[in-house]
Formats: C-alpha cells, sequence, structure tokens
C-alpha cells in the first residue's frame, strides 16, 4: 500500500455511527448478506467498487461477472495489495477470508472455481461495497 494509505483503526463505536446496522454487522463482525439480496448482485454498471468503509478501490466492474451464487463475483482485485486474504475455518468450512487491506473490512471470501484469466471468484457483500460510477 502506498504511503497515503496509512492502515485506518477505529473503535467499534466509531464504526457504528458511520455504518448502518448491516454494514457494521458484515464489514466489522464478518457477517453474510443473505445470497440474492444484495444491491450490487445484478448490477451492471460501469465504476469501481470501493470499500463501504475506507474507501478504498477494491474491484473494477470490468472484472464482474455473475456466478449464479447470489452475490457480485469478480475474478481479480483491482490491485494486488487492495485486498488481504486469511484462513477462514469458521462454520465448518475451509475458506478463505477476503478484507480490505486498508481498514481489515470484511469483504466475503475467495474461492478457486472462477473464469480465466485468474480462475478465481472474489465472492463479495453488497454491505461491504460501494460502487462509484465511472466518469464519461
Amino acid at each position: 500500500m502506498a504511503d497515503d494509505s496509512k492502515k485506518i483503526v477505529k473503535t467499534d463505536a466509531e464504526w457504528r455511527e458511520m455504518l448502518t446496522p448491516e454494514q457494521f454487522e458484515v464489514c466489522r463482525l464478518k457477517g453474510t448478506e443473505r445470497a440474492f439480496t444484495g444491491k450490487y448482485d445484478g448490477c451492471k454498471d460501469p465504476g469501481t467498487y470501493v470499500c463501504q468503509c475506507c474507501g478504498t478501490p477494491l474491484f473494477s466492474s470490468e472484472t464482474k461477472y455473475d456466478s449464479g451464487s447470489g452475490w457480485p463475483s469478480f475474478y481479480e482485485a483491482v490491485a494486488p495489495d487492495a485486498v488481504i486474504e486469511e484462513e477462514d475455518n469458521s462454520l465448518f468450512m475451509r475458506r478463505t477470508e477476503v478484507m480490505c487491506a486498508r481498514c481489515d473490512s470484511h469483504l466475503g471470501h475467495v474461492f478457486p472455481d472462477g473464469p480465466a484469466p485468474t480462475g478465481l471468484r472474489y465472492c463479495m457483500n453488497s454491505a461491504s461495497l460501494d460502487l462509484k460510477p465511472d466518469d464519461d
């Protein structure tokens, strides 16, 4: 991450003030929205998906695809250092959690069953993202 992108650390109270209850549950408590309910699942608008908590660019609409999973899916992040991944063994499954590299917001999970060119499926929660439209 660039020097102007220092880690953002806030208290739970500070996060609660700026996020909706659903956003706080997903982003800060590692929750998951129900499949097919997020506002970006079927979205085809061009733009950049940024972190709901800190505004860091995470995914481009150019890498978004319909995985049929019920969550917005992307085959790669906008930059290798935009997200961090950690092993997640909760819910009796082995998965790879994806978080914002700048503020540690929970975004979703990445799976090795996506399309070319990466073969990855970044399965994200709409509550963790904010779409910034492309300027025309």
